[in-house]
């Protein structure tokens, strides 16, 4: 394989744009070249009118809310804080996914992806989190922030070397990893469709999953009759219908709005000063491992979907964001920081690829973390109409995989005994929760996540048979087909 990956070139057009001005283009510190004629911005580096910026912005936020607050909601409980203790978390997760959000998209030096690449709480550190913590209180969350933050200075350190795993993403792996990444959201959106707490009494009540089916209904219906800006936002458009019509149904609570303060900071280690155990440590590492992994295979889709392929580069800065964003995070009470792919499915629904979009998403972010009143609003939208406006998002990711694969050649090689192998093993986790319930805890912080495992399988398959054992003046069946693949139809035309 060249020493240089195949993606670094700008493949929204390739028979637009001189073969030189693009490697010279993606060389650059913003992490791609531009599109059509030099005084044309590619549409990731578009800024919208301040109405279209902040709506379609909220609208990233409404899709993320309930993954940044669950981690915290969940941990809180199980190492013994109180529920005033637990709300703090969860605002202060707010406002550290609003900062790695804003590292990611605005960047500076070699940080950042700079692509609309929402950053959140990863749920991969939930279970060893609460592993590390479970009824140890204000000592379990120092003892987890502590391990956090060295996990995240040893993913920083990593992220110049990590990144080169790019030149082992071909179509037949990233169609593979894009397509494991929407079906492993779909659970979620299920799960929110039924109320999102399967202990309490209406869980998967026909209210719940009524009103997520009207919601989707909804969604579906404003983005075949709108037009233009409303069409894009016809997600966010969904929730506030559907939450007005949850009202008299009786799922909306308002609990959290009469309790919430106007004003709160997060103030720096409120737990106390981090501490550092040996085996918490090791644990959180493992996890960054994985984080560091699925926010490749993230970075790779979203390139994809709006246009411009992730290189070496753009995966570098992306990784030092996340890790970044997971060092700084727990100075303000936040967990340890990735992507969320349910808002590369949004991008993808709208079209909308402006990566300022989703700065003025991080924007909200830390104002929600700072304004807790405000933060509350947000959480009035009930989880089954945010389950049935999921389905089409994480459906979206899925549709990005296969359209991916599709340009793969699985005709040839062994291409399509690749992705197989590599779905089958992705979906373990997701058909078969308890499949691995023998297996070290530790382990499980690995194969719980099919994304991670399906991405595994993929790639060392493609190595197996597309890369070793195969002569120098071979070309790979999987480079071949990225070579011969057509041009992204989600891709703008270059003006002639």
């Amino acid at each position: 394989m060249a020493a240089t990956p195949r993606f670094r070139k700008n493949a929204v057009h390739a028979d637009a744009v001189d073969a030189t001005t693009a490697e010279a283009s993606a060389g650059e510190p913003d992490g791609g070249g531009s599109v059509g004629p030099p005084d044309r911005k590619h549409p990731v580096d578009e800024t919208l009118p301040p109405l279209r910026m902040f709506t379609s912005g909220l609208q990233h936020v409404a899709a993320m809310y309930a993954g940044v607050v669950a981690p915290p909601m969940i941990l809180g409980p199980a190492v013994g804080l109180s529920a005033k203790e637990t709300a703090f978390l969860m605002g202060a997760s707010l406002f550290t996914a609003g900062i790695a959000t804003l590292l990611q998209t605005l960047g500076f030096w070699r940080i950042g992806a700079r692509l609309p690449f929402v950053n959140g709480v990863s749920f991969a550190g939930v279970t060893p989190m609460i592993a590390i913590g479970k009824d140890r209180g204000h000592d379990g969350i120092a003892v987890i922030f502590g391990a956090i933050i060295v996990a995240g200075i040893l993913g920083f350190v990593l992220a110049p070397y990590f990144c080169k795993l790019v030149r082992f993403f071909p179509p037949v792996v990233t169609g593979t990893v894009i397509t494991l990444i929407g079906v492993s959201l779909l659970p979620v959106a299920f799960n929110w469709s039924q109320g999102g707490n399967a202990t309490a009494d209406d869980y998967g009540s026909m209210t719940n999953i009524t009103m997520a089916a009207v919601t989707l209904v909804i969604v579906l219906a404003l983005r075949k009759l709108l037009r233009g800006f409303l069409q894009q936002i016809a997600i966010l458009l969904g929730l506030v219908i559907g939450t007005l019509i949850a009202i008299p149904a009786g799922i909306t609570d308002f609990g959290a709005l009469a309790d919430a303060d106007v004003v709160g900071f997060p103030t720096p280690f409120h737990f106390g000063a981090p501490q550092f155990e040996i085996a918490a440590i090791v644990s959180m590492c493992i996890v960054m491992l994985v984080c560091m992994t699925e926010s490749t295979a993230d970075m790779l889709a979203l390139g994809k979907i709006v246009g411009r392929p992730a290189d070496e580069r753009t995966i570098e800065g992306g990784l030092r964001a996340d890790t970044l964003g997971s060092v700084l995070s727990p100075v303000f009470n936040g967990f340890m920081c990735s992507a969320f792919a349910q808002n590369i499915g949004l991008v993808a629904m709208t079209k909308v690829r402006s990566r300022f979009v989703v700065a003025a998403g991080g924007v909200i972010l830390v104002v929600l973390g700072l304004v807790p009143v405000a933060a509350s609003v947000i959480a009035l939208v009930p989880l089954p109409v945010l389950g049935g406006a999921g389905i089409v998002l994480f459906g979206s990711v899925a549709a990005s995989g296969v359209q991916t694969l599709a340009t793969a050649a699985l005709e040839k090689g062994e291409n399509a005994l690749i992705v197989a192998a590599a779905v089958g093993v992705g979906l373990i986790p997701i058909a078969a929760p308890d499949f691995y319930h023998a297996f070290p805890k530790d382990m499980l912080v690995v194969l719980d996540s099919g994304i991670s495992t399906g991405c595994v399988v993929a790639i060392v398959l493609n190595l197996a048979f597309n890369h070793w054992g195969r002569r120098p003046d071979e070309e790979p069946e999987a480079e071949m087909a990225e070579s011969e693949q057509p041009k992204d139809p989600m891709a703008v035309p270059v003006a002639p």
